[in-house]
């Protein structure tokens, strides 16, 4: 997903076969070579400056400091990207209120689960193969943010089942400067927006692929999701909730939405069935019976309401399929 990881939930090629960048990223050593950014030449269309970006993300190392704006007020973050051989390591620290601190330690994900045998592309490439299926990208002149030069990118969607973005993408590296995301009606619901940008550098060796997953055996799966939305090998487990509570992501590449599913019982509360605002985001908790059980299933994400809504209700168990 084209976000910065501790900025979203749960949050990823026409170019790229052109340029090798994906073919790179599939060879014998698992992994995409940081120096091929060097090699490239400067993009000159909205594809090209996105698929960039997206390599960006995971092959510059740079320290940075940013904010966040939204109705719920204005954050301040001290952020941290980092490579060693081959494992990206990712560090948020918010400056003002409650201290609050994420990590993470990764490798490049996959654009999806893999069958017995298969072979599944680098996201970055699984997101380029199918992105203007679902939205326009369109060039919008240079600007200026944390006092270097951006190319501005807007992304628009083709349907109003997903939400718009304007990016701003550092000139020299790619890196997304500022990022705003815009509800259905062209509205900015938040912005992201890097205040300063220290001495990014390019990582000198290949960042490593996750491993192929299987999916897991499930009770329950979807009965509708917006086109374009695909399941995501995200493996979730929390002592919290244990084997009791089902959960799955999907994202079109851009944006993503989270599915629970778990039995209501006294031992645990229950939610409101309908909409819940969550900030910029909102939950939809739908309770019906599933396989003579009475379940809840919740939606969460970045993406318009009645989206969530249709999801939760659709719901298919393993039973009801025909």
């Amino acid at each position: 997903m084209q976000a910065w990881p501790w900025k979203r939930l749960g949050q990823g090629m026409l170019l790229g076969l052109s340029l090798g960048w994906g073919s790179l990223a599939q060879a014998d050593e698992p992994g995409f070579d940081c120096r091929v950014l060097d090699a490239t030449p400067a993009p000159d269309t909205p594809a090209a400056w996105f698929e960039r970006s997206l390599w960006a993300n995971h092959c510059y190392l740079f320290e940075a400091r940013a904010v966040r704006i939204s109705g719920e007020g204005v954050r301040a973050l001290a952020l941290s990207h980092q490579v060693e051989d081959g494992l990206q390591r990712e560090v948020a620290h918010y400056l003002d209120g409650p201290p609050r601190s994420y990590e993470r330690l990764g490798r490049v994900g996959r654009g999806g689960w893999a069958e017995p045998g298969s072979e599944v592309p680098a996201s970055p490439d699984a997101i380029m193969a199918h992105l203007d299926n679902f939205y326009r990208l369109r060039l919008a002149g240079d600007e200026r943010v944390a006092g270097r030069d951006a190319q501005r990118l807007d992304i628009e969607p083709l349907d109003a089942m997903r939400y718009g973005q304007r990016l701003w993408l550092d000139r020299d590296t790619g890196l997304p400067l500022k990022q705003e995301l815009l509800d259905v009606e062209g509205r900015v619901l938040e912005t992201f927006q890097l205040t300063e940008l220290e001495r990014p550098r390019l990582y000198d060796g290949r960042v490593r692929l996750d491993a192929l997953r299987e999916a897991p055996p499930e009770t329950w799966r979807p009965g509708w999701l917006p086109p374009g939305y695909v399941a995501q090998p995200v493996v979730t487990t929390s002592s919290l909730h244990g084997e009791r509570v089902g959960h799955r992501v999907y994202s079109d590449g851009l944006s993503s939405l989270s599915l629970f599913v778990e039995p209501l019982t006294d031992e645990h509360p229950r939610l409101a069935p309908g909409l819940h605002r969550l900030g910029i985001s909102y939950a939809a908790v739908h309770h019906r019976e599933l396989g003579g059980r009475p379940m809840q299933v919740v939606a969460l994400g970045e993406v318009p309401p009645r989206v969530l809504l249709q999801v939760v209700e659709r719901l298919r168990w393993q039973s009801e399929e025909p």
